[in-house]
């Protein structure tokens, strides 16, 4: 089917004295480093339509998902279910949702949001014909498994590069940087999406407002003549910038430059196509809470790892724990977006990246790409192997709660959908696996 694709963005920073999200303690922004942005890319054919929203914020909750998508469609008349809403994991923006002792700051959630929807009009109003061209290559020096094993069998996360009783990095990185790029009929690019598995930390922990190294992506990006990149980040739970040989964390700066030094290669080899099948599904699956125990509930459980400060842990643990007991599941939405044969599967979760390349190679012939932190936020969603040895992202707390099968039930979930071609998604489309449960 012919194409059509638009593109835009729009300044989403908050003003001074917003409280910061990226660390779990108080922090109040002062000063703007580089704004902060919201994004959008829309494709469209004669039959379907889908478009990537894309936040440079840590999460966005599906509450917030939801609202947007139904502004969108009351605006424009967009399908609400055909937009996925996906979050950089941006540690230097504002707090979008309460966490550790951090309140949400309704009003920045509500001014951003009605921002991202004019933007959206704007993306709306520039679709053009368009070629389309989706490749990807390697990108092996910028991320990291953060968590190392230590002699004891225990698994510590950043805090054990460089010690005497490390014996080495528990996993694998996911490489793989993948560019959907489009231009016109002369040559000219219009925008790209660029899909990449890596926290983005930088700044967090300081009172400066940043969009980190997904931002400095998309500024140099547009100095190379792309105007709007859209950073979709994968299966990035543990996964990091710090180098445990070098034990040194490159700028947001040198990761910009060094992403869009991949991105220029993969559009190089790229195959354009001027018509493109495209599609869209989505489930909804319970996710299972953790069974909590007395030594969970007090941070002793083996390899736990609580960081900044452990009383913020302490405190939160009564409403923590009488929330999970009241509600029995977390609903997680797993979306699938097809472009002929490649798929963006998206998770609401900071996901291992072992169940990430699970999703990949299991999904072939298919070509999976994982976006995560999209369509809300669950927390971490290690695989099952990880919570014998511990480590902060297993640690119970706010950001880590779910049962040890989650992320299983999520990897399959992606799997199903990343396997149906768009045709197919099209045909099974139905009431039962749309809805929200």
């Amino acid at each position: 089917m012919p194409i059509k694709t638009g593109f835009a963005e729009a300044d989403i920073s908050p003003p001074p004295g917003t409280m910061k999200l990226g660390w779990i303690k108080e922090i109040v922004i002062d000063r703007a480093l580089d704004p902060i942005f919201a994004r959008a890319a829309v494709l469209e054919t004669p039959e379907s339509s889908l478009a990537f929203v894309q936040l440079d914020l840590l999460c966005i909750q599906w509450e917030d998902v939801s609202d947007l998508r139904r502004r969108i469609e009351e605006r424009y008349g967009f399908p609400g279910e055909a937009v996925m809403v996906a979050a950089t994991h941006n540690h230097a923006g504002p707090a979008v949702m309460p966490l550790g002792e951090v309140p949400r700051d309704a009003a920045y959630v509500e001014s951003m949001i009605e921002k991202a929807v004019a933007m959206f009009g704007e993306a709306l109003a520039s679709l053009t014909y368009a070629q389309v061209g989706i490749a990807s290559v390697h990108q092996w020096h910028l991320s990291h498994n953060r968590r190392m094993v230590m002699r004891d069998g225990t698994v510590q996360t950043h805090t054990g590069y460089g010690r005497p009783d490390a014996l080495y990095v528990e996993g694998p990185i996911d490489p793989e940087v993948a560019v959907l790029a489009a231009r016109d009929r002369d040559g000219k690019l219009l925008g790209a999406l660029v899909n990449f598995a890596c926290h983005p930390t930088h700044h967090g922990g300081d009172t400066l407002l940043s969009g980190g190294f997904p931002g400095a992506l998309a500024r140099e990006m547009k100095a190379r003549n792309c105007p709007v990149t859209l950073f979709l980040n994968g299966a990035a739970g543990n996964l990091s910038s710090g180098d445990p040989l070098s034990v040194r964390d490159p700028s947001p700066e040198e990761m910009g430059k060094a992403l869009a030094d991949d991105a220029f290669r993969a559009i190089s080899i790229a195959k354009w196509r001027e018509a493109v099948e495209i599609g869209a599904r989505t489930c909804t699956l319970p996710l299972p809470f953790r069974a909590i125990t007395d030594a969970e509930i007090r941070g002793t459980t083996p390899g736990a790892q609580r960081f900044i400060d452990p009383a913020i842990y302490d405190r939160a643990m009564p409403e923590l724990v009488e929330r999970i007991r009241r509600e029995g599941h977390q609903p997680a939405e797993v979306q699938a977006f097809s472009l002929d044969e490649f798929s963006f599967v998206s998770v609401p979760a900071e996901l291992f990246v072992q169940l990430g390349l699970r999703v990949k190679e299991q999904s072939a012939p298919r070509r999976a790409l994982i976006v995560g932190f999209a369509n809300g936020y669950v927390g971490y969603v290690p695989h099952r192997e990880a919570f014998a040895r511990g480590g902060y992202e297993t640690t119970f707390s706010w950001g880590s709660n779910l049962a040890h099968e989650a992320g299983e039930m999520l990897a399959d979930g992606a799997i199903e959908l990343a396997r149906l071609y768009p045709g197919a998604l099209r045909r099974r489309s139905s009431p039962e696996v749309s809805q929200r449960g």
